[in-house]
C-alpha cells in the first residue's frame, strides 16, 4: 500500500475539442483516485472545451498562458515551481509541442517524463519534427498509440529505446548510465459503458435534422483539418447519392476549414442531404443516428472518434490511414480502401446499403472489436502500471 498517492501531471497545448485532448477526461472517469492523484496544465486559453469536464471529476486544470509556441518555452521555469510545488511525480505530456517543453522541465527538475506520441512523424512540419526529433532521448518512455505509429517513432528517431512491456520488471534497468528511453504501446481507449447505441436519441436527432426514420444515415466526426479530407468526403457523398438518393450525410464538427467545405457543399448541391450541425460536446446522440461511420483521412493516429463510432454500433468504411487499418478488421468490422483510392468509398457505401443484413453483422462486430481490444479501462490500467514502474525506477 503506498504511503501517498502518486501525483502525475497531464501536460498539453490545449484542452480543446482534440482527438487527444478529449481523452484526458475519459481517463480521468475511469483511473484509480485512490493511488494516483491527476493535474492537467495546458498552454492556450482560449482553447478550455475541456476544463469543465476534468475540474467536475475533481482534478485541477492549470493554463500557463502563452499565445504561440515560442511563448510555451518561456513557461518552462513556471512550469517547474509548480510541480516542485505540488510534489508531481510524472509529467505525462501529449502532442509534440508540449513533449519538448515536458522534456526541459524534466531535465530541469529530474521528474519522469513520459509523451504519448498521437501521430505519425512524417506529418509534421519541419519545426516541429526536429524540435522533437532532437529532444526525444530526452524523456524516460515514450507510449504510440499504434503500431504505425510506433514504427514512425523508430524509423525516424535517433534515439535507442528500451523495450518495456506491462506489467513491467526492471530487469534492465542502468544505473550511472545515460538515460535511454522505453517504447511501448498503449492503444488509445474509449468508454464502452457510455458508448452504447441509443435507437430512441438517435431518432430524436434525426428528427431535428429533418432526416427520416428509416432513411439510411453515413456520417463522421471531426476537426475540420486537411488531413481529414472532407472535401472528398463530401465528394463521396454526392457520388453515393447518385445511387442511394433517399440516404443522408451528417458531418459534426467545426475547425479552420469550415467555409471552404460549407461552400463545397453548396458547389455539390447537396445541402438538403449533408447536415453539418457543428461542434457537440456530446456526440453519443449522433453516431446513434448514423448506420455508417465514413472516414476518408490521409492520414491518422488512432482515431478516438473511430473507435466511439465503433462502440455505439456503426458499420465503418475508411481509408486504411495510420492506425485505422489496426483498428477495424477488413470484412469483419469494416469495410477499407487503401488511402489513395478514396473513391472506392462510394461503391462500398453502395454496397453496404444494399445489403442490410452484412450491414448489420459489421456494426455488431465493430462494438464486440472495440468493448474486446479498445476500452478505457485497460487503457487506463496500462498507463498506471506505467507510472508505477517509473516512480519507482526513479526510487
Amino acid at each position: 500500500m503506498l504511503n501517498h498517492k502518486i501525483k502525475v501531471l497531464h501536460l498539453i497545448k490545449s484542452l480543446g475539442r482534440g482527438g487527444a485532448e478529449m481523452l484526458l477526461p475519459e481517463t480521468l472517469k475511469v483511473h484509480d483516485r485512490e493511488q494516483f492523484d491527476f493535474h492537467f496544465a495546458y498552454f492556450l486559453p482560449w482553447k478550455d472545451q475541456m476544463v469543465p469536464a476534468i475540474e467536475a471529476l475533481g482534478a485541477r486544470a492549470v493554463c500557463f498562458k502563452a499565445n504561440n509556441n515560442l511563448q510555451m518555452f518561456q513557461r518552462v521555469g513556471e512550469i517547474s515551481r509548480y510541480v516542485q510545488e505540488h510534489q508531481v511525480d510524472v509529467i505525462h505530456s501529449h502532442l509534440p509541442w508540449a513533449g519538448v517543453i515536458a522534456r526541459l522541465v524534466g531535465k530541469k527538475t529530474g521528474i519522469p517524463v513520459v509523451y504519448t506520441e498521437h501521430n505519425k512523424w512524417e506529418r509534421y512540419n519541419k519545426i516541429t519534427y526536429w524540435l522533437n526529433k532532437l529532444s526525444f532521448g530526452w524523456q524516460d518512455a515514450a507510449v504510440a498509440v499504434s503500431d504505425d505509429v510506433q514504427q514512425s517513432i523508430r524509423k525516424n528517431s535517433v534515439t535507442n529505446f528500451r523495450e518495456l512491456v506491462l506489467p513491467a520488471v526492471r530487469e534492465d534497468k542502468i544505473n550511472g548510465k545515460a538515460k535511454i528511453p522505453y517504447l511501448l504501446n498503449i492503444l488509445n481507449g474509449v468508454n464502452t459503458a457510455h458508448f452504447v447505441r441509443d435507437e430512441q436519441v438517435g431518432l430524436q436527432i434525426r428528427q431535428e435534422l429533418g432526416i427520416p426514420a428509416n432513411a439510411p444515415v453515413i456520417g463522421t466526426v471531426s476537426v475540420f483539418r486537411f488531413q481529414k479530407r472532407l472535401d472528398v468526403w463530401m465528394e463521396i457523398a454526392a457520388e453515393i447519392l447518385k445511387k442511394m438518393p433517399e440516404a443522408h450525410f451528417i458531418i459534426v464538427g467545426d475547425g479552420p476549414l469550415k467555409e471552404e467545405l460549407l461552400a463545397k457543399r453548396k458547389t455539390l448541391g447537396i445541402e438538403e442531404r449533408l447536415h453539418m450541425p457543428g461542434l457537440k460536446t456530446d456526440v453519443k446522440p449522433y453516431f446513434s443516428a448514423m448506420d455508417i461511420y465514413m472516414m476518408s483521412s490521409i492520414f491518422e493516429g488512432l482515431p478516438i472518434a473511430l473507435l466511439e463510432a465503433m462502440s455505439c454500433g456503426c458499420a465503418v468504411i475508411s481509408t486504411k490511414a495510420g492506425g485505422v487499418g489496426e483498428v477495424v478488421e477488413e470484412g469483419k468490422s469494416g469495410l477499407l480502401c487503401e488511402v489513395d483510392e478514396y473513391k472506392k468509398l462510394a461503391e462500398l457505401g453502395v454496397g453496404l446499403l444494399n445489403e442490410p443484413e452484412r450491414l448489420k453483422n459489421l456494426a455488431e462486430c465493430a462494438r464486440n472489436r472495440v468493448v474486446q481490444d479498445f476500452s478505457i479501462n485497460k487503457m487506463a490500467s496500462q498507463l498506471e502500471a506505467l507510472y508505477l514502474f517509473l516512480k519507482e525506477e526513479k526510487g
